[in-house]
């Protein structure tokens, strides 16, 4: 099992190979379907996003949270479909600086070929895992952009023995989910 500590460099996710399992401990990130437009067009038009995502690792991801007087409480955190994302997932890694994306299902062909280009792994994380992930998650940092709605806003956690997540997609190019197909 590879221990994974984000923020990501160059060096951390080119030593990862397809099939190898792996763990986050630190901080994710979860984004989806409306949070990677709003990203997109801030990052365009030359702006910050609310948190700097070079080297990090998100979470294809819409938790299912309760408010409690200690804060959020993730119940239920599994992946979603990566490749519903496909169209806009190599301009927002390119821009964002993201190093690592976990979600299930994988993604395009051509879009794998490119985040292996870009130098990001894509990590997939077992549908039907929700509970696992939730108990994952030490605590919410942050939530961000809540207007977008509860599961698409972004959500800033802190994981521990985040996984067991596999090697889907390497930096060399290597899919785990062609391999599979052959």
């Amino acid at each position: 099992m590879i221990n994974l500590s984000p923020p990501l460099s160059g060096r951390d996710v080119k030593k990862l190979r397809v099939g190898e399992l792996v763990k986050v401990n630190g901080q994710i990130v979860t984004a989806r379907d409306r949070a990677y437009p709003r990203a997109l067009e801030l990052l365009r038009a030359g702006k910050r996003l609310p948190l700097d995502l070079r080297g990090a690792v998100v979470y294809h991801c819409g938790p299912l949270a309760k408010r409690t007087p200690r804060g959020w409480q993730v119940l239920s955190a599994g992946p979603t479909t990566s490749a519903r994302l496909d169209r806009m997932q190599v301009e927002f890694v390119g821009r964002a600086g993201v190093r690592g994306l976990i979600g299930k299902g994988g993604v395009g062909e051509d879009v794998a070929a490119e985040l292996a280009r870009l130098g990001c792994v894509y990590l997939a994380f077992t549908g039907g895992a929700a509970v696992l992930a939730a108990q994952a998650i030490e605590r919410v940092e942050k939530v961000l952009w809540r207007d977008l709605g509860t599961a698409e806003a972004l959500w800033v956690l802190r994981v521990r023995d985040f996984g067991p997540l596999v090697v889907a997609v390497d930096t060399k190019g290597n899919n785990l989910y062609l391999r599979q197909k052959r």
